[in-house]
């Protein structure tokens, strides 16, 4: 781009930086998102007295000493319902697995374990395994697919047992009890990976709190300000439990949540006025009895979350950024003369190295990362931050050893090299996969994650999120090509990592003790810890990191269209090589900043935690702090930085999913295209690719996205695989031919996906294993064939 581009550039973030300080000087404005209401329910319509409350799904049953009662969805009426418990009821729990009913003798222990669903109107038990041992006055709580149970047996002591609710053949597990004093059990809650339980803390003294984790052990928590009511707790979100408290410090009943994550308590909402019935949580909140002389009354008190609507400074900085992105594509398109798809895809070759490695970042760094890092330092500490460090190593030898190479070669699909090694039909089935996974697996997904969690806490519907984002993406990116898909990735990086940066800040300026504090917090919780070098797999070791970086980075990084384009932009191979190392130095820093918002964020909630929504997911923390704290105007520029990250990275995906459609599928089938018709084409391309990408996030915002997003890194791993197999024989090897590769891609993927049906390993190892499958197998196929007769110059890592 000339000199008088990057003037117009400068001068656009030279405005963006004014608008930040002036917008910083205002006043912030905090808005608790989270309100508490009291309602009641329908009288019970019998004079029996209820024995127990039991949450079964979103409904609710009542038992009575002469049967139970179900509630209808609208809270409207009782019905009775043809149920008995197998035994007499001790207790019960509830989880996202179901309900669990402990049954026993008229001794009050507890032998039998029963699970409880409803069928439209019927309930439906299902008799476990009997416990090892009977317990008195238990509690019960399900965490995943796992009942855990706690309670003393017939010495006194405190036991703690499991049973897995999924496996049909299950046996009870005896784990280790709490090794310190005990106390009479008053609830027990399940949370975020772990189990919270509750004693009695004496005559006047709030209970005491044991937290149990499947890695760390029993350890005590800091006492409660009074006491647990019988029954009244209950899980919501990804990280709070519920508590009606009473008693203590407390004097009159009233909720409480504490967040497992900080370790603090919030009041939620004023005083209840709860009598001596039974208590239970249920839904958003907590649920009680008042018995009565001829019937049962009920009444709750249950959590509503509220959003924040933009103001219209907000609106007029995320237009501002929309606007500069349209401008940035159509000053490309009036001055850039596009004679060929090489104008249009690689930008006449002419990026310079830095701006490519700028934009690298910027694609690699999607609006997931801009929403899910946070969250991750928020949750743990640093040590993920161990895959961008190591990831530097292995960038380092891929900007070496293998983006020279394919440079070289003056490719602009990067599936092009396939067919030099070795077969078109390999070129043209890699280019295939990599078209659908990039809009059916990655492009619809980048569009809805952002979109709902911006939904969530502004309300912004969801629907012109999507299109909001992926409407501007198409028009630049078509207008500008790779020009404009750069030089936007230049000023998106801007936009967002200002707008994290002033979030940092002003996080630690609303702490008391500021910069104190939150070094002080961090260091307190060992929230900035950065490596583990233990030998256990299943935690984020460095070993680990290591394992995953050379499938993840090295031997991926060849096939990843969206990243090499860049590269392949560049004026020669040495050029392409220090856009990856510019690459590699951006994301330290960059990885830095996104790590420290998380921490701050836990240093604010802990000193706040009545600022937290108790409904929230964790990946829900940075977009509640963008919508609740930060003052009118900033709030709009990090929405538009979280809209920056995700059409970045979507940009990228537009414009390399248009270039494999037209180098390796239109100029090879069309007979004799014409420069200006295949620069129409990829036009065309561009904008059906945005469409379609659109139209897959629309679809998939009628699903559960978490689940159908796992299943895309699933469907990523099992169809990729095979095609970083085949760049690594192609490149590592001198044996390998087009018949063994071939045989290596469908092998690998028949076996993968065999694993996949049989759920034999974790969905995140199908890649590394669909890679090494598919290296052994064409590795040895290949010499079931003549040995490759072409030469071979210039195409493997080894010197010519």
């Amino acid at each position: 781009m000339n000199r008088m581009t990057q003037h117009g550039i400068g001068r656009l973030i030279c405005l963006v930086t004014m608008v930040l300080v002036l917008l910083g000087t205002g006043a912030a404005r905090a808005a608790n998102l989270v309100s508490v209401r009291v309602g009641e329910l329908p009288v019970l319509p019998t004079a029996s007295p209820v024995t127990r409350i039991i949450p079964v799904g979103e409904q609710l049953v009542a038992v009575t000493a002469n049967g139970a009662w179900l509630l209808d969805p609208a809270r409207s009426a009782w019905a009775p319902v043809a149920w008995r418990p197998a035994g007499a009821m001790v207790s019960s729990g509830i989880g996202s697995a179901g309900t669990v009913v402990l049954t026993g003798g008229a001794d009050g222990r507890a032998s039998q374990i029963v699970t409880l669903s409803l069928a439209g109107t019927e309930l439906e038990q299902k008799v476990l395994a009997p416990m090892p041992l009977a317990l008195g006055a238990p509690r019960a709580t399900v965490l995943g697919n796992v009942a855990y149970v706690a309670g003393h047996d017939a010495a006194g002591a405190l036991q703690f047992i499991s049973f897995d609710l999924a496996d049909d053949a299950a046996a009870w597990k005896v784990l280790p009890a709490y090794a310190g004093a005990g106390g009479a059990l008053t609830s027990i809650a399940a949370q975020n990976s772990t189990v919270l339980l509750t004693l009695a803390g004496g005559e006047g003294k709030g209970d005491r709190m044991l937290r149990w984790r499947a890695k760390g052990g029993w350890d005590e928590m800091a006492p409660l300000a009074g006491r647990v009511r019988d029954g009244a707790v209950r899980s919501t979100g990804q990280a709070h439990v519920l508590y009606l408290l009473d008693g203590g410090a407390i004097g009159a009943p009233q909720m409480w949540s504490f967040h497992t994550i900080t370790k603090s308590w919030a009041a939620q909402g004023a005083a209840l006025p709860v009598a001596t019935g039974i208590a239970s949580g249920w839904g958003n909140g907590l649920l009680w009895s008042t018995p009565g002389e001829s019937a049962t009354s009920f009444a709750y008190t249950e959590l509503s979350a509220g959003t924040r609507l933009l103001k219209a400074i907000d609106w007029g900085v995320i237009i501002v950024y929309l606007v500069g992105m349209l401008g940035i594509g159509w000053y490309c398109y009036v001055r850039e003369k596009r004679n060929s798809t090489e104008d249009f895809f690689v930008g006449g070759r002419s990026i310079p190295y830095w701006a490519a490695g700028i934009s690298l970042y910027a694609a690699n760094t999607s609006s997931i990362s801009y929403i899910a890092i946070p969250a991750k330092a928020f949750e743990t500490n640093w040590q993920y931050m161990t895959n961008n460090l190591i990831a530097v190593i292995a960038l380092t030898f891929v900007a070496v050893a293998i983006v020279p190479l394919l440079r070289r070669l003056n490719l602009m699909s990067v599936f092009h090299y396939l067919e030099i090694r070795f077969h078109p039909a390999i070129r043209m089935l890699a280019s295939m996969i990599c078209i659908l996974v990039q809009i059916g697996s990655r492009m619809s997904v980048i569009l809805l994650l952002p979109s709902l969690a911006i939904a969530t806490i502004t309300g912004i519907d969801v629907v012109w999120s999507i299109l909001l984002m992926g409407g501007f993406t198409i028009v630049y990116t078509a207008m500008g090509g790779m020009k404009a898909v750069v030089w936007t990735d230049f000023v998106q990086l801007f936009v967002k990592m200002g707008g994290a940066l002033f979030a940092i800040g002003f996080i630690i300026y609303k702490l008391d003790g500021g910069v104190t504090e939150f070094v002080t917090t961090s260091m307190a919780e060992n929230k900035m810890k950065l490596f583990d070098f233990s030998w256990d797999l299943t935690q984020p070791t460095v070993w680990g990191f290591i394992f995953l970086v050379i499938f993840d980075v090295v031997l991926t990084f060849p096939k990843d269209q969206v990243l090499m384009q860049r590269a392949l932009s560049t004026k020669s191979a040495p050029e392409a090589t220090r856009s990856i190392l510019t690459f590699a130095a951006i994301s330290i820093p960059g990885g830095f900043i996104f790590y420290t918002i998380g921490t701050a964020l836990f240093a604010f909630y802990q000193s706040n935690p009545e600022r937290m929504n108790p409904l929230l997911t964790i990946d829900a923390t940075f977009p509640l702090f963008i919508a609740a704290e930060l003052p009118t105007g900033i709030t709009g520029l990090i929405i538009a930085g979280i809209l920056a990250a995700a059409m970045a990275t979507l940009s990228g995906i537009m414009n390399s999913v248009a270039t494999l459609a037209s180098v390796d599928f239109y100029e090879k089938l069309v007979k004799n295209p014409s420069p200006k018709k295949s620069v129409l084409f990829a036009e065309v391309a561009t904008v059906v690719t945005g469409l379609v990408g659109i139209l897959a996030a629309l679809w998939l915002s009628r699903f559960n996205s978490h689940s159908l997003f796992d299943v895309s890194i699933e469907l990523a791993g099992l169809l990729g695989g095979g095609i970083a197999g085949a760049y690594t024989l192609g490149m590592f090897t001198k044996r390998a031919n087009w018949q063994g590769v071939a045989i290596g891609i469908a092998g690998s993927t028949c076996l993968t996906t065999t694993a996949w049906t049989m759920n034999l390993v974790h969905p995140y190892f199908y890649l590394p294993i669909s890679i090494m499958l598919c290296i052994v197998i064409g590795y040895i196929a290949s010499y079931l064939f003549p040995a490759p007769t072409r030469s071979l110059a210039g195409l493997t890592i080894y010197a010519d």
